[in-house]
């Protein structure tokens, strides 16, 4: 019983002693806990919207008071015209419109029916669907409260509309999701496992003491695994317009160079893993942990970037799928140019560019 014991506090040591085995034993439960039980929710809040009000009544008043007061709700500002709407959906600064007609008030009085209009950005359906109910209960619960004081019955009749996807069709959230994941899997996890394991295999060395440039030798590695992602992307886009009926509706070309953007971006951030990572074991457990969750959570497909804590979100901004998945609902859903995207471009192309600097030094010093 006594060596028994040696044995099992000779584990604990070991345990203790690897700080890597022990942060995931301990920090990952914790981690998890506080992302999946606090911060990540689909319940949509704070969602950007506009309202265009030509009526300027008490009625139209008191339902724009409503809207502000509720958590799901975030009214940017007021449009003096509906012409500044699809604008504004158009840079993705809002995820609704609510228009106010200029008799909205009389129409209720005297023809005992008014109409509001919903306009939704429906790129993302569950989001849009979710938020027009949101509106309509507001407006019914307005409704509710005035019907108490009269006699009369009347309706107020949310008329909904649905932008850039009117039959809602899930595949125009899934497909750029998946398309981001894809790419940053393949990329980081095979260029990372590749590179490591020429180190493994004691190749490596016999590689840079040859006449061979070794910068030369990293790019030959990476090369395939950028044609891989190609025909990969390829793939993707085919199956969605033909089984998932998906429309491409801006430029497939500029659609194919934001890929390669992100493409390398990846392989760049593989470069990077494997100048740290020990074994190939090591390197695919940290581009699985680093690429996988991120690209999950942060990206915004799945759960509402909008919705979680202030910390999270700026997280979300070091996820390079976070900026393509913009990028690709922009060009692909919207049928917008490269002046709508211009920003996500730039900050995708500083990645590629920070990470390659520091992955190539950080390789000089590791074998000089």
């Amino acid at each position: 019983m006594t060596q028994f014991l040696s044995f099992v506090k000779k584990e604990f040591y070991h345990i203790f002693r690897d700080k890597k085995t022990l942060l995931i034993l301990i920090g990952l439960p914790i981690v998890q806990i506080v992302l999946f039980g606090f911060a990540l929710t689909n319940e949509i809040k704070n969602s950007k919207i506009v309202i265009c009000d030509y009526a300027k009544d008490e009625a139209s008043q008191r339902i724009i008071g409503k809207l502000g007061a509720s958590r799901n709700f975030n009214i940017q500002q007021t449009l003096l015209s509906h012409l500044q709407i699809e604008k504004a959906f158009k840079a993705g600064n809002i995820k609704l419109a609510i228009i106010f007609p200029a008799n909205f008030n009389n129409d209720r009085l005297h023809l005992h029916q008014a109409q509001i209009q919903i306009i939704a950005d429906a790129s993302d359906p569950n989001t849009a669907n979710t938020l027009t109910n949101y509106a309509s209960a507001i407006i019914l619960d307005y409704q509710q409260e005035l019907m108490q004081n009269t006699a009369i019955p009347f309706r107020i009749v949310p008329e909904i509309r649905m932008l850039y996807n009117p039959e809602l069709k899930g595949a125009t959230n899934f497909v750029p999701g998946v398309m981001a994941l894809v790419l940053m899997l393949v990329c980081v996890m095979m260029t990372s496992v590749s590179i490591v394991r020429e180190k493994e295999m004691g190749t490596m060395e016999v590689l840079l003491v040859s006449p061979f440039n070794p910068f030369l030798v990293i790019i030959s590695k990476v090369i395939p695994y950028l044609f891989l992602s190609i025909i990969n992307l390829c793939i993707i886009l085919i199956l969605s317009v033909t089984l998932l009926d998906m429309p491409i509706n801006g430029s497939i070309l500029l659609l194919f160079a934001e890929s390669i953007l992100l493409i390398f971006t990846a392989l760049a951030l593989g470069i990077f893993i494997s100048t740290t990572a020990q074994s190939q074991q090591s390197a695919m457990l940290i581009s699985l942990m680093g690429m996988l969750l991120p690209t999950l959570l942060f990206t915004g497909f799945m759960f509402p970037i909008e919705n979680m804590p202030v910390p999270l979100q700026v997280v979300s901004h070091i996820v390079p799928a976070r900026w393509y998945y913009i990028i690709v609902k922009s060009v692909m859903i919207k049928g917008l140019g490269f002046s709508a995207i211009w920003k996500e471009t730039l900050i995708l192309f500083g990645m590629a560019c920070l990470l390659l600097a520091v992955s190539f030094k950080k390789f000089k010093i590791r074998l000089s």
